[in-house]
Formats: C-alpha cells, structure tokens, sequence
C-alpha cells in the first residue's frame, strides 16, 4: 500500500499535494451519453485555458468547496462554475482517502500516459493501474450538467446524500460531506504548521 501512495505521490493524485488509443470502459447504459475518440497524447478536446508550463497540454484550476445533494437516482449536479469546463465530457474513478477523482479528459490523458510510461515490472504501477483504470467511468453532462455517479463508485466513497465537491487543481474530487468534514479537520492544524521543503518542489 506504501509503493501504491508513491506512485499517486508521483501522478500528483494525492490530497495533501496539492498515442494508446482507449475507448468506452464499460457497456453505455441507456440514454447515457459517453465520450469517445480518445487518444492518449492528441490535442483532440483540450481547452484553450490555463497552458500547463510543463508543456504537457493545457488544463484548468478548479477551486472551492461545493455542497450539492445526490438524487434518487444516483445522479449529482455539478457546481456552476465547473460545468463549462467540464460540459465536453468527465471521467470519474476511485481516488485516495475514499474520495473520488473527477477529471476533465485532457487531465485524465495525462495521468493515462504517465501511468502507460511506468515499467510493466512495477508492482505498486500495476495496482494503481489497474483499480484506477478498472473503477473508471465516462460520461457527457446532461444539459443540466448532471452526471451520474456509479453504484460501485457510490460505495466506495461511502456517498448517500449530502456531499462535498471541491476544486484540487486540476481535478474535482466527490467526498461524503461528513467524510470531507472529518478530513478537513484532522489536517487543518498541519496544514497551518507545514514547513519550508515538506512538500514536492521546494514550495
């Protein structure tokens, strides 16, 4: 479990650090809508916004805390100021601490090529891999910007009704808003004392 925290360490995947074609990842289910034609590396669906300075493709900073409600059906609407960013499609998996991760495609293409670069031999790559890949799901916001959040995915994260969404750069992560609650305050106090050099790059 160790190695498989340093290889979201090295993806930047964690909470505190903040072309291999692929096609649909499961069966589409009625009326849903799923991204298509993606290629990881290609410049197909990327936005204009925010270049990277790394130079690996452009993407967005999403920021803040949102408390919207799941409905009967499983499905969530997402916060107003990241549906733009977001109409073009998502892809939602398991994340760490028992959120989840929602990634707009082109963040998404990255972390699939960087995962695809890791040696086959590597233990710790291969888990990762293989729950980040087999536990992902693809979807267009409805023009409500709804989307659906899988059974499987629902129980992971342990989500019901009341949920937190919040902006972590270059991703949205969905927690059970007691889960994230509980999350905040255990790492508001080290968050406050962190210092100089603890955190990857100098900051």
């Amino acid at each position: 479990m160790e190695e498989i925290g340093q290889i979201a360490h090295v993806l930047g995947l964690t909470v505190g650090g903040c072309g291999v074609q692929w096609s649909a990842l499961a069966q589409p289910e009625p009326g849903r809508r799923q991204i298509r034609g993606f290629h990881v590396g290609s410049a197909q669906g990327h936005s204009t916004r925010n270049p990277r300075p790394d130079g690996q493709g452009v993407g967005s900073v999403f920021l803040g805390t949102h408390t919207p409600r799941l409905d009967d059906k499983g499905r969530l609407i997402l916060p107003a100021r990241f549906r733009e960013e977001l109409a073009g499609g998502v892809v939602i998996t398991k994340g760490q601490e028992r959120c989840l991760y929602v990634f707009p495609p082109a963040e998404f293409r990255r972390i699939a090529e960087q995962l695809q670069n890791q040696p086959v031999t590597h233990k710790a790559a291969r888990a990762y891999g293989r729950v980040f890949f087999a536990s992902a799901y693809d979807e267009v916001p409805d023009k409500q910007g709804r989307v659906t959040i899988p059974a499987h995915l629902r129980e992971y994260a342990g989500l019901d009704r009341d949920v937190a969404v919040i902006g972590a750069s270059s991703r949205v992560e969905i927690w059970d808003a007691r889960a994230w609650e509980a999350y905040v305050a255990s790492n508001e106090d080290e968050f406050a004392t962190i210092e100089e050099g603890v955190l990857p790059g100098g900051l």
